[in-house]
Formats: C-alpha cells, structure tokens, sequence
C-alpha cells in the first residue's frame, strides 16, 4: 500500500485528485501484496436461499420467488449477469436448499448448529484461489426481514429502527415485518452478544455462505466488495468477533434499506456508492 502510494504522488496529476479510486488501488494493493495491484481474477459469488418467517407475511412476493430469480441467474436474464459480463468477471450462483425453508426465526432458530455450518462451510469451500477480487450477493426472498433481525441481534434496536420495505412492502407488510423482527428477538434474547449464535438463529443460509466465503477471503487476503444490506448483515459477524475483521472488506453500495446506513457506520464501512 505504501508503494502504491509513493507512486500515485511522482504521477503527472494533482495530490488526491482522483478521489477513493486512489484509496481503492492502494487497498487492492494491499490485500493482494503487489506494488501494482490487478484485477485480471474477479469472481461474483450470489448465495441463494428461503426463509421460513416469509410465512408471515414479511414480503410482497412469494418464497418461489426466490427459484425464479436463480433461474433468470442461469439463463442470463439478470442485472448481475450483464454487469459480470461487462467486467470480465466470474460469475457463480449458488442455491441452498431452497426446497427447505429454514425456521422461522420469529418461533424458532433459522438453523441448527450443523446446519448453519454446513452453509458457511458451503461458502468458504466456493471461495477459489488466486482470485483478485471477490464481490458477494445474494437472493431470497424474506431476507431483508432476516439481515435486520441479525442487525438488531449483533448491535441491539428493534424491528423499528432496522426494518425497511425490502422489495417493497406495504404499510401493513412493514408492521407484520416489524413485529416478526421484535418476537425473534424475544424468542433469541438469551443469545444476544453471541455473534455467531445470532447470525445462526436469525440469519439464513445464504447469509452463512456469505459469512464463510468473507472468512475464507479474509484467510486467502483476497479483497472483498459487499453489496447491499443483507450481504452487510452477513458479513457483520465477522466485523463483531474481531475489530479488524472485515478490513479486507468494502461496502460497494450504500442502499435505501432503513437500516443499511447504521449497519455501516458501526461496522465502519464507506461506501463506493451512495
């Protein structure tokens, strides 16, 4: 990184006149240990899975949704796909038992133990080496009801402050998501301080892949970009166990979620793009 530095200041140009891209290639740098960083191995991994507190009514759309989204993954039909194309990058879909719902956290964990492990070993084991970069996504429809439950486990508030509309939900869909969150977190009060109990009771299965393949980037050093609220809220655990651990990590964009701007700032996250 100080390399890369010492460099941008002998380029012809003035002093920190190219803004973050100036931190973004020192950050590459660093992570990647190169003077001149590159970005020639870029991978976009989405994680897909269901959630049983859909049943609730917490979503505007039904959870095989969630089957038809990974389908328009594979036949190119989405916005992820032309974006991949356009930077070169690999592009790799993973459903997890979308068939199989987890539990709905508002009555129960969303996994067991073993469960949430084989998830984010399924996520750590997706994370190839000799990658460049790593940009993490994900899909399920009811997740968003998820991340702010496990945003509210990991730093505290309610369905209230972290909850917002998601796809778009009406009023009455934003206050059934609201009191989905409040009762999952009476049912898991117990577990509260515990990041990686919460990030399995309240949290998902692609949100734990999410979580396995941030750790097994952090352990191989290769820079991550998160995109949007739920793939913060799956990360975030990681940043909770160890204060520096989401520093190979980058927020690609701040969204209009409710709760991604606080996400963020407690997890000391700068947007690329707001």
């Amino acid at each position: 990184e100080a390399a890369v530095r010492a460099r941008q200041a002998t380029l012809t140009k003035p002093p920190g006149s190219l803004g973050r891209l100036e931190d973004a290639a020192a950050w590459l740098a660093r992570w990647q240990g190169r003077e001149m960083p590159q970005l020639d191995r870029v991978a976009v991994l989405v994680f897909a899975g269901n959630h049983g507190v859909v049943a609730r009514g917490v979503s505007p759309y039904p959870a095989e949704v969630t089957r038809q989204m990974v389908a328009n993954f594979a036949a190119g039909g989405a916005a992820i796909n032309q974006l991949a194309r356009v930077a070169g990058a690999e592009l790799r879909v993973t459903a997890l038992a979308l068939e199989h719902p987890t539990g709905d956290i508002a009555a129960g964990p969303a996994l067991d133990a073993q469960g949430f492990l084989e998830a984010v070993s399924t996520g750590f084991e997706a994370v190839a080496p000799g990658l460049d970069l790593l940009c993490l996504g994900e899909m399920g429809i009811g997740n968003t009801t998820a991340a702010a439950a496990l945003a509210a486990g990991l730093f505290g508030g309610g369905g209230a402050f972290w909850a917002g509309r998601g796809t778009g939900v009406d009023d009455a869909g934003l206050a059934r998501k609201r009191a989905a969150i409040d009762a999952a977190l009476a049912r898991h009060a117990g577990i509260v301080g515990d990041a990686l109990g919460v990030a399995a009771a309240l949290g998902g299965r692609e949100l734990a892949a999410i979580f396995g393949a941030v750790l097994a980037a952090r352990l191989q050093k290769v820079p991550v970009l998160l995109d949007g609220f739920v793939c913060t809220a799956a990360a975030a655990p990681l940043g909770v166990l160890h204060p520096g651990g989401l520093a190979h990590a980058w927020l690609g964009h701040l969204s209009a979620e409710a709760g991604h701007r606080a996400l963020a700032e407690r997890l000391g996250l700068v947007p690329l793009l707001d």
